[in-house]
Formats: structure tokens, C-alpha cells, sequence
């Protein structure tokens, strides 16, 4: 029987997630089938137990949900319980809902090894303070950067944050007036402002000479953010498409055991874009 899996969210129509693991299954010979999940907003909880019960094996979860997944999580990941959000979630044989944060696994890797963008005694700016910003900060943090800054539209959530996770590495909090006259070596938008097509207050100058502006949405064209990037001299750009395919060959290990190419399917999508 044909095992069930799907990514739930809302909005979902623009989600590549069941394009990806088609090729994944197609890749490594799994018997799988994924599809998109819309739930309303409030009854997430609900979708996805009604999933569970139909027997599906497992889930992707995508905004606006990530937190509120980790609460309804009866197991986390290490790097689940760290990110206090989850955005996979594997159905276990005893019934319980096993949660997971691929999220800043696949952002390292795309950064690192497909960019070949090196985070070590870098200085990185990263936007946003939801569910989204905490699954990536510990592993940006694993790779040292000199200093990562955690800026939002409410400084004390990043305050928050930057107490949180604070003895990880060197790490500060604030809004985005805190940043004028600083300037960064890497600009990650992990607020969700691209899918409303819409831009963070950001201060002219904060993208350094050689300077990666990376938005962790993705679509055709630029978004708001890179085009302000762009426009600011940033020397590279880059959308969440790499982002997107490594975090979900991580959920895709982590349900069938076997760990997919993603280059090809990486390569896959840009052609079509």
C-alpha cells in the first residue's frame, strides 16, 4: 500500500513541496504519495490528526503553523525542542506524533555547500523572530559566525530570542532602527513579509562589501526584499528555492531512511523557473 505523506499550511497553493518528493520517491524507488494540505487557520490541530487517523506516515508543516506544530508534538528532535517549532512532523507506530526542525539544516546547507558561502567570523543579520528565525538560528550559530543580529518589527521578542539562545554564540536582539550604520556580510529575511509581497523596514547600508542577501521565501521573480538588496549593492542574491529542497531531503530521511540527491532537483526547478 502506497504510503501517505503531505505539506500542510495556509496559504499552500504556491508550495513546491509535492513536486519535490514526486522526485525524491521517483529518485530512490520509494512507494509514496504527497500532497498539499490547506487548514484553516484555526484548526490546524484538527487537520491533522484527521491526517493521522487516515493513516498518513507524515507531515511537512509550513507558515503559519510551526509553532503551534511543536506544541501538538508528543516527541521532539533535539533540534525541535531548541527551535520551539517544527515543521516536520513523522507518524510513529505507537501513535505518537514525532516532531522535527529540517528548517535550519537545509538553510546551512544551501548557504555552505551549494553557495559555497562560508558562516565562520561572518557578520550575519537575520529578520524576523517567529518560528521560521528560531529553527535556523542554533545551526547558524554552530557554524560561528563573529556575530549574528536578530532584528524585528518588535524588539523585544528578538531581546527574547537573543537571550535564549545566547550561549551558543555571540548573538544580539533588537528592532530595526538598532541596525542603522551596521553593516553584514549575510542579510537573512526569515519573516514571512515576501508572501505579502511586502519589505522589512530595513536601513539603507546594512549590506557589507560582498555581501549575500538571502530570502528564505521563494517565487518567480525577486521579492521586495532582494530587489532592496539588489538595489543596496548586495553581490549576491539568493531565494529559499536551495532552502527548500535540502530541508525537505531532511524530512524525507528522516521518514524513509534513505538520503536523496537534491542537486539535480535543485537544478530541476531553476530550469523550469
Amino acid at each position: 500500500m502506497t504510503d501517505q505523506y503531505a505539506v500542510i499550511g495556509n496559504p499552500i497553493a504556491h508550495s513546491k513541496s509535492p513536486l519535490i518528493h514526486a522526485e525524491f520517491a521517483r529518485q530512490t524507488g520509494q512507494d509514496m504519495a504527497y500532497t498539499a494540505i490547506l487548514a484553516p487557520l484555526d484548526g490546524f490541530a484538527a487537520t491533522v490528526k484527521a491526517f493521522q487517523s487516515d493513516g498518513g506516515k507524515g507531515l511537512n508543516v509550513t507558515v503559519p503553523f510551526k509553532q503551534e506544530a511543536w506544541k501538538l508534538a508528543t516527541r521532539l528532535t533535539g533540534r525541535a525542542r531548541m527551535a520551539e517549532a517544527v515543521n516536520t512532523y513523522k507518524f510513529e507506530a505507537d501513535g505518537a506524533i514525532l516532531g522535527d526542525n529540517t528548517d535550519g539544516a537545509g538553510l546551512v546547507r544551501d548557504i555552505c555547500d551549494n553557495l559555497g558561502v562560508a558562516l565562520a567570523g561572518k557578520r550575519v543579520l537575520l529578520m524576523g523572530a517567529g518560528g521560521a528565525a528560531r529553527g535556523v538560528l542554533s545551526p547558524l550559530l554552530e557554524r560561528e559566525p563573529a556575530r549574528l543580529f536578530i532584528a524585528n518589527r518588535t524588539a523585544a521578542k528578538a531581546g527574547e530570542l537573543a537571550l535564549q539562545f545566547g550561549h551558543e554564540g555571540v548573538l544580539v536582539g533588537g528592532g530595526y532602527g538598532d541596525i542603522a550604520g551596521m553593516a553584514f556580510d549575510l542579510v537573512i529575511n526569515a519573516t514571512s513579509s515576501s508572501l505579502s509581497d511586502e519589505l522589512p523596514p530595513l536601513p539603507p547600508g546594512v549590506f557589507a562589501s560582498g555581501a549575500l542577501a538571502y530570502d528564505m521565501m521563494y517565487g518567480k521573480g525577486l521579492t521586495p526584499f532582494l530587489r532592496f538588496a539588489q538595489e543596496q549593492g548586495a553581490a549576491r542574491l539568493a531565494d529559499g528555492l536551495g532552502m527548500l529542497v535540502e530541508q525537505a531531503a531532511e524530512a524525507f530521511a528522516l521518514w524513509r531512511g534513505v538520503y536523496p540527491e537534491t542537486a539535480p532537483v535543485i537544478e530541476m526547478f531553476r530550469a523550469a523557473a
